[in-house]
């Protein structure tokens, strides 16, 4: 598993609210949604709340790779691929709902573990 740099850390913590998270289906069709409640868990691992997952929860039980697209204040765009887990229950999922907003169902949590990063066509890690 692959860690942020710093200049990524920083870029997340200066995005535009909503992110991409793209996962793949069995028959290789791409699903795209966007997500408001995520939250980057550690330099490894982002958290992203299922509040309406159909086709991603389905993908991600699969054994989807996926990949989050978010873009920052300064229209610079990154995007972070890796393997996603989900969880109903443990570390991850009480972590979730310590922080969701209430008033969002946070079914479980989606774990996206970092394996690259890219601005662009640029890999960062």
């Amino acid at each position: 598993m692959a860690e942020l740099t710093d200049a990524v850390k920083k870029a997340w913590e200066n995005r535009e609210a909503l992110i991409v998270l793209t996962t793949v289906d069995s028959n290789g069709t791409p699903n795209s949604i966007y997500a408001s409640c995520v939250k980057r868990y550690s330099d490894n691992k982002f958290v992203v709340a299922n509040n309406k997952f159909q086709k991603t929860k389905a993908n991600i039980l699969a054994g989807t790779r996926g990949a989050l697209l978010f873009i920052t204040k300064e229209k610079k765009s990154y995007q972070i691929k890796g393997k996603i887990d989900y969880f109903t229950s443990g570390e991850f999922y009480d972590d979730m709902k310590h922080w969701l907003d209430p008033k969002y169902p946070g079914h479980a949590a989606a774990v996206l573990n970092v394996e690259e990063v890219y601005s662009g066509a640029d890999k960062l890690v």
